[in-house]
């Protein structure tokens, strides 16, 4: 991976002077969880249409044993798709995470999240929104190389998608944090000042 090692090193002691933000890689992580939960079933599990949605999608030996992982019977379920009786509130909670774990594995095995972002290989736009940094004494502020506050930056990122999307289905948070070195070292060479940021958000 390119970038450099002393990239976080470079701020010192993160949030001393009330600096408010995180790490690159872990708004990464923020960010692909946005876009798996926006692309999923929009109904609420509270709902009936939802909850039906969600048993049907979970209606396979895969998604019984997601649902099995959530502490589910099987005779709760058999009671469930002969239409007896309905889950309760606790067992629409469990059916939720289990549908949303099935979902992420689908979309990290089909490979869906990493051709979505690659688009056809002209990848996505990134934002990216620098640390609050409203509470830090003015002395103490971050600016770039022409001594203006910290901006909003906007980048193409390109071929990057595929190990991104390896690292956060491993949920690797060191391999997140070094592709998020390769993403900012694009910028120029004020990049360590986007280690740390408030959000990312990707145009996808």
């Amino acid at each position: 991976m390119a970038g450099s090692p002393g990239l976080w090193a470079a701020w010192g002691e993160f949030g001393k002077y009330n600096a408010q933000g995180m790490k690159g890689g872990e708004a990464l992580i923020l960010e692909l969880n946005r876009i798996v939960y926006t692309s999923g079933i929009s109904s609420p599990v509270t709902s009936k249409r939802g909850m039906n949605a969600r048993l049907r999608y979970l209606n396979s030996a895969k998604g019984r044993e997601a649902m099995r992982e959530q502490g589910i019977t099987d005779r709760a379920m058999k009671n469930w798709y002969k239409g007896k009786v309905s889950p309760s509130a606790e067992n629409r909670q469990k059916i939720d995470n289990a549908y949303w774990t099935r979902r992420r594995e689908n979309l990290i095995r089909s490979g869906w999240l990493k051709r979505h972002l690659d688009n056809n290989g002209r990848g996505r736009q990134v934002e990216i929104y620098p640390v609050d940094e409203r509470n830090v004494p003015e002395p103490r502020r971050r600016t770039t190389g022409t001594r203006r506050d910290l901006t909003n930056r906007s980048i193409t990122v390109r071929y990057l998608w595929g190990a991104l999307v390896d690292a956060w289905a491993a949920q690797d948070e060191d391999l997140m944090d070094e592709i998020w070195d390769d993403v900012i070292s694009d910028l120029d060479s004020d990049y360590t000042a986007y280690a740390y940021v408030s959000a990312v958000g990707i145009g996808a």
